[in-house]
């Protein structure tokens, strides 16, 4: 197989896994009674009270969360571009990873100085930076 062909598959396979992540079902679950009290924050709790309209799955009450929600394995835990998320914090880590296969998050721990001197190797690399910010420009 050619250099040319092995890259149409790459791009015919990241293609069919961008179509699948947009397909795939997005539900935002809500914590029970979050719309009636502003106390409460939307995040999700799962709904344990005994008369618990929610729980005992009402009509006219949010979804809850159940197994068939679940994404599909070959596509959960990727970035909506079809790369594999990973967190870099030196410039060691780059070393490990691919280009055509990886999309980088710099984590929070790293500071502006070496932020910036990171994003400036991701680039020349060819990798793509998620988290850039002003500094990917």
């Amino acid at each position: 197989m050619s250099s040319e062909q092995i890259t149409r598959d790459i791009i015919k396979q990241r293609r069919k896994i961008r179509e699948s992540i947009l397909e795939k079902r997005r539900v935002h679950f809500m914590r029970y009674l979050s719309w009636r009290f502003k106390r409460l924050g939307d995040s999700w709790r799962k709904p344990k009270g005994i008369d618990a309209k929610m729980r005992l799955q009402r009509k006219g009450y949010p979804p809850i969360v159940k197994v068939g929600y679940k994404n599909k394995n070959s596509i959960r835990g990727l970035h909506p571009s079809g790369l594999i998320p990973v967190v870099i914090t030196n410039k060691r880590d780059l070393e490990l990873l691919s280009p055509s296969a990886h999309i980088i998050y710099i984590a929070s721990s790293v500071g502006l100085k070496k932020r910036v001197e990171l994003v400036k190797t991701a680039k020349e690399k060819g990798f793509r930076v998620a988290n850039g910010g002003i500094y990917g420009l």
